[in-house]
């Protein structure tokens, strides 16, 4: 292939992967509003306002558009601790804003943690999108060991749990808040706050001076 026509065919593509990206994103809110199960994508197409043809042509089927939406979603997720870990002076600032921003996130993106914790139970039955769930669960599982990791140094100690506890802890703290705060419990974003520091706490290792 000529380099005219190879990079006419990158172009192409870049361009097919690109839309996709746009319409996964728009279709994102329609199916985290009714969840997997009751949502086809003709609803997509009818709650979002993009039409079924476009959505048959650039994926597969509702598995595909799935897949890419929710790592998209989720991978944008794991990044935003990302400055709190580079930037924080010390252990108190470090968990006060940790802590905040879970809070945050957890209420004002309530229906799209929602929708990860549906599709998450969903990869138990169907096998769709399964990979990208076990990806995104590896990513999530590395953002919180780069949290708690940081902590501990800041602290001059050590990591007390595995990667894979500290993941189960911080992911079952979560999912219970989120919960409690779907159900009207608007007091579950403070409490989280609170958890999110005695968790780091206890899961540090520090040797008395």
């Amino acid at each position: 292939m000529s380099s005219v026509a190879d990079r006419a065919e990158r172009a192409r593509t870049d361009k097919f992967g690109e839309r996709r990206r746009m319409l996964a994103e728009s279709a994102l809110a329609a199916i985290a509003e009714h969840g997997y199960a009751q949502t086809g994508l003709r609803d997509v197409a009818q709650r979002s306002g993009l039409s079924h043809g476009s959505l048959h042509y650039y994926f597969d089927d509702k598995d595909d558009l799935v897949a890419l939406a929710v790592w998209n979603y989720k991978s944008e997720c794991a990044r935003r601790y990302d400055s709190i870990v580079e930037t924080a002076a010390d252990a108190a600032e470090f968990v006060d804003r940790i802590g905040a921003e879970m809070a945050r996130t957890m209420s004002e993106d309530a229906t799209m943690h929602r929708l990860w914790y549906d599709l998450r139970n969903q990869a138990l039955f169907t096998s769709g999108f399964r990979n990208t769930i076990i990806d995104i669960d590896d990513l999530l599982e590395s953002m919180v060991w780069m949290i708690v990791s940081r902590y501990a140094e800041l602290r001059g100690g050590t990591p007390g749990v595995t990667s894979q506890v500290a993941y189960a802890l911080v992911d079952g703290m979560f999912q219970n808040s989120l919960i409690r705060f779907l159900r009207g419990d608007h007091a579950a974003r403070d409490r989280l706050r609170l958890e999110v520091a005695l968790l780091l706490d206890r899961g540090t290792d520090v040797q008395a001076p």
